[in-house]
Order: C-alpha cells, then sequence, then structure tokens
C-alpha cells in the first residue's frame, strides 16, 4: 500500500492508526518521474465519510485521494503513495502544474463551514508525522487545495487550524507581520508559491484564505509583510 503503521501524536492516543485500506480504481502512474513533493489537504463537501468514500472509489466519479479521515479519526487509505491520485485538478504550486504527480492528497470529512473534530486532526497529525518523514517533504510542502487552484477551490477552508499543524511543525506557519515592503503584489505571490495563471486577485484571495482570513478589500501592509516572510 504504501504506507506502515501511524503514530497519533498526543497523550489522547498515543496507539499506532492502521489505515484501512480500501483501493480506489481511480489512480495511474506518477508522470515524468515525479514524486511526492506536497501533501494537499481537502475537504470532502459531503453528508459524510462514508459517502465521500463512495464517491472516491467510484469509477464513473474519476476522482480519488491517497487517504481520506473521518471526523471520528477513522483513516481509509485509497491509492499507494507511490502511485497518482486524481485530487488536485488544474491549478498550480511552486511553478509544478501536475500537482497530482507531484503530491499526496488527504481528504477531510467536513462540509466546509465547520470546525474541524478533533480526533479528526489528532489522526490527520499523525498521518503527516509520517508522510514528511517518508517522502522527506518540509513542512511549507503542506498546502490546502486553495493554495494551488485559487478562484477554483476554497478547501480546507477558513476554519481549519493551520496554526496547530504549524506549532506542531506539520505546516508552514504564517510569519510575524514586519517592516514594510516595497515589491510588487505580483513578485510576491509566485515567491511564496503562488505562481501559475489565475489572477493576482485570485491568488491574493487564496492567500489570505490560509494566512488572512479576515483581510478584506486592497492588498494592504499587513498582507505584503507575510508575503514577503514567506518568500
Amino acid at each position: 500500500m504504501g504506507s506502515g503503521p501511524i503514530p497519533c501524536r498526543g497523550a489522547k492516543l498515543s496507539r499506532i492508526l492502521q489505515p484501512i485500506w480500501h483501493p480506489s480504481p481511480n489512480f495511474g502512474p506518477r508522470r515524468d518521474g515525479g514524486r511526492p513533493a506536497f501533501v494537499i489537504l481537502h475537504y470532502t463537501a459531503m453528508v459524510s465519510a462514508e459517502a465521500a468514500l463512495e464517491r472516491l472509489c467510484d469509477p464513473q466519479a474519476e476522482v480519488s485521494a491517497h487517504y481520506l479521515i473521518a471526523r471520528d479519526g477513522r483513516l481509509w487509505q485509497l491509492v499507494r503513495e507511490q502511485d497518482r491520485a486524481w485530487h488536485a485538478g488544474v491549478g498550480s504550486w511552486c511553478g509544478f502544474a501536475d500537482l497530482n504527480s507531484r503530491s499526496i492528497g488527504v481528504e477531510l470529512d467536513n462540509r466546509g463551514g465547520e470546525p474541524f473534530a478533533e480526533p479528526q486532526m489528532t489522526a490527520l497529525e499523525g498521518l503527516l508525522t509520517g508522510l514528511l518523514a517518508r517522502w522527506s517533504i518540509a513542512p511549507r510542502g503542506v498546502i490546502g487545495h486553495s493554495d494551488m487552484a485559487p478562484g477554483r477551490k476554497r478547501d480546507p477552508g477558513p476554519r481549519f487550524d493551520w496554526a496547530r499543524l504549524a506549532r506542531g511543525g506539520l505546516a508552514r506557519p504564517t510569519p510575524v507581520e514586519t517592516a514594510e515592503i516595497h515589491e510588487p503584489l505580483e513578485t510576491l505571490l509566485v515567491r511564496a508559491g503562488y505562481s501559475g495563471q489565475a489572477s493576482v486577485e485570485d491568488r491574493l484571495a487564496a492567500f489570505r484564505l490560509r494566512h488572512r482570513p479576515w483581510g478584506q478589500g486592497a492588498a494592504c501592509k499587513a498582507d505584503y509583510a507575510i508575503l514577503r516572510g514567506l518568500g
């Protein structure tokens, strides 16, 4: 399957979490020698984890992910890590366009407008700990679907606790706002990873969804300062 037992972080769940193998037919080989350099987090936007599992394994849907985590912490593996799951779609990150060939996709059972459950976050932390170690992925390589598909996707959304992952060394932290920066917004966005053909406005919105979800209007000093820190 391309993975082993997953260590759960924290005292509440010190057991070893073994993924449930539930293979999806929706996968293929990674292209052009690609290997996982990123982990992309999604929300399912469906009524239940079971409904999402059914869709991710439906050959007519032509979508999948490597892993699915239920609200209660149950973890399914649908595609081997060395294979290419169909989860990212059209988008770009750090200059790479075929993100499916360069990432591991993780679906989280959530409709998009609600907090993520504690057992689910604990299971995600355990999963990420193993993924980052196995594939030598840096914390900055853990991104949201919204990061690589600005204007098209919003998941995992403004209710996702990125700060929690950052505190555990499992995602890039939001930099502290520093001095005013005099560089073009486009330059800073690209340097922070927001590349591709999406408009500057859509990429700014994607950046804010991750790092300043309360931000509104035109780019301000705080946006520029945080972007400079991300670059």
